[in-house]
């Protein structure tokens, strides 16, 4: 038989990840509850059309698509935003706004696999529809630092910029839409002077490549003094003021409702996803050179899809990310809780054992049962070497008593206590 491996790009989680995994999932969607996100459930297959119609050149490009039996071209979902977007053009058109949706699962992206990098990912999603104030964008701002805060994530800054910016310039210039695309996707790979050179060869004027090239040269970490000195940068070209004002509006809600952000604002800033209309964002951990999530403003998509005009604002939270920078950081919150194994001296007590695991798991305590019928010695040792927390030892003299033993597998310390008393004993150990 040949010895089968995973397709390449995908993986395989063994517990303790997989634990890591559905913890970040986890408290990203007590988060939604909080916020007062709905989740929904989209399909992981769509059709190519729906998923290619806004999400970018290199996306485009990097989709599983195929045809089904039926002939139709259908592609694996690359991301959320168009699966929901679709939802708020049709089923949910006619519900009140604002309309809070969050989702969770798996994408994919035929990308060549490398660190943080692989063709089937993972990420939580936040969409908040209806509303073109800036404090829907500060709420997405404030969601997003709140989840890596809750998550035990440290020196975190976000890197933020708004695509009004710069599509005001290029507007106004008469550049097309597909140039702007263009443009738009080499500024996300950084890639500056190739971004001044489709433009040059866009004809556009001596002015505006000037002015493209002070605003990639604007970024730093004092925001309004940054925003400052785009404005300055810009003032000819109407739209784009105003959305560095529209920034600046932002960052103040967010500074005067408490929240301390770390930022780095770049006015050259763009994210490759073609859908974006305003605020963009990344936050950073200083460990792994790659965005831990993304998001921004996106005010036409809807209407793109048939629905009538919706503005809306997003984040999309890279599960596999930030476990990522937790694990480098080595300094996540607990993820399980402390075990308990009992075992039973023999084969005759194990129906007791059972029931009292039933018991402590009722507690909320995460329980095994020793069920190799192992000697106690070598069950404690199994449970030693998987850093369980309590032993409960189940004996025919401590029984007839109404007791068992407890053990403390760290402290290597045991005592015998009652059995209607054994939850609180565990518990209190814990607080």
């Amino acid at each position: 038989m040949p010895a089968f491996k995973t397709v390449r790009g995908m993986r395989d989680f063994l517990p303790r990840d997989a634990e890591r995994m559905r913890h970040v999932e986890q408290v990203s969607r007590e988060l939604a509850q909080l916020y007062g996100y709905e989740e929904v459930i989209t399909p992981v297959v769509e059709s190519y059309d729906l998923l290619a119609a806004k999400a970018g050149e290199e996306i485009r490009e990097r989709m599983y698509a195929f045809k089904d039996l039926g002939g139709r071209k259908v592609a694996l979902r690359p991301e959320f935003t168009a699966s929901v977007a679709r939802l708020m053009a049709t089923k949910l058109r006619n519900k009140p706004k604002p309309m809070r949706l969050f989702s969770v699962g798996s994408l994919y992206r035929y990308d060549e696999p490398q660190y943080g990098r692989f063709r089937e990912f993972w990420q939580a999603n936040y969409e908040l529809f209806g509303s073109d104030k800036p404090e829907a964008d500060a709420e997405i701002l404030m969601l997003t630092n709140d989840l890596l805060t809750r998550l035990g994530l440290r020196n975190y800054r976000f890197k933020i910029g708004h695509m009004g910016i710069l599509r005001g310039i290029m507007g106004q210039e008469g550049l097309g839409e597909e140039q702007q695309n263009r443009i738009m996707q080499l500024l996300d790979k950084k890639r500056w002077e190739e971004a001044l050179t489709v433009a040059r060869s866009a004809d556009a004027s001596q002015n505006c490549l000037t002015t493209l090239k002070k605003v990639f040269e604007t970024k730093g970490k004092d925001a309004f003094q940054v925003l400052k000195r785009a404005e300055e940068s810009v003032q000819e070209y109407e739209k784009s003021v105003a959305a560095v004002e529209n920034l600046r509006e932002i960052l103040e809600l967010t500074r005067e409702s408490g929240v301390k952000l770390e930022v780095m604002i770049e006015a050259g800033f763009a994210r490759g996803l073609e859908y974006y209309t305003g605020m963009v964002f990344e936050p950073y951990v200083p460990e792994i050179e790659m965005a831990l999530s993304g998001g921004g403003r996106y005010d036409k998509l809807i209407e793109l899809f048939g629905g009538e005009p919706i503005p809306a604002v997003g984040v999309a939270q890279g599960v596999d990310r930030i476990v990522l920078a937790m694990k480098k950081q080595r300094g996540p919150p607990k993820i399980a809780k402390e075990k308990v194994v009992v075992i039973p001296v023999d084969e005759e007590y194990v129906a007791k054992a059972m029931e009292l695991s039933s018991i402590l798991r009722n507690a909320e305590l995460s329980v095994e049962v020793e069920v190799m019928r192992r000697a106690v010695s070598k069950a404690l040792s199994d449970a030693d070497r998987r850093a369980v927390a309590y032993a409960v030892i189940v004996g025919p003299e401590e029984l007839k008593e109404g007791k068992v033993v407890l053990r403390d597998m760290k402290k290597r310390e045991q005592r015998v206590v009652e059995i209607k008393n054994l939850c609180e004993e565990i518990l209190g150990s814990f607080r």
